[in-house]
């Protein structure tokens, strides 16, 4: 990966709908050089997808909790299920498996808390869940998208 291929990474997660030859521009080359450089990238993993970010305020989507989950049981197939159990809930945007007191950090989204608490009695379904604790996220502060300039 060389300078040009750093920079068309920084250019597509500012704005991943710009044509090839948008892109091109903006790195300094021609469109050919730069679609087979694209293409490569996205053939080697160096992009997982292109997504649009949703605005959550307009969808009312007005609610985000972190969730800490500690598991009762670490076997592999306890987790494995844990796991397909937690991927199939909408709700949750974003699971970390984590150090510390707790084995996962989730980010939940509702739109109010009569929907997390619904989507709280499906993680207390799960069997394997030994405890979980909620931090109701106030306020974002931050709303970082792109990685640090040192890919």
């Amino acid at each position: 990966m060389d300078r040009i291929d750093r920079r068309i990474l920084e250019v597509l997660q500012k704005n991943g709908r710009l044509t090839t030859a948008e892109l091109a521009e903006r790195v300094g080359l021609s469109a050919s050089p730069c679609a087979r450089r694209l293409k490569r990238l996205e053939d080697e993993g160096f992009i997982d997808d292109y997504q649009a970010i949703l605005n959550r305020d307009k969808l009312g989507i007005t609610m985000s909790f972190f969730v800490e989950i500690r598991l009762n049981d670490h076997q592999a197939d306890s987790i494995a299920q844990f796991e397909k159990e937690l991927s199939d809930m909408e709700e949750v945007v974003n699971a970390h498996i984590v150090s510390g007191g707790y084995d996962y950090l989730l980010e939940v989204v509702s739109k109010d808390l009569a929907g997390y608490e619904a989507f709280t009695r499906k993680l207390h379904k799960i069997t394997s869940v030994k405890d979980i604790h909620t931090h109701l996220a106030v306020r974002q502060v931050i709303k970082k998208r792109l990685l640090p300039n040192f890919i």
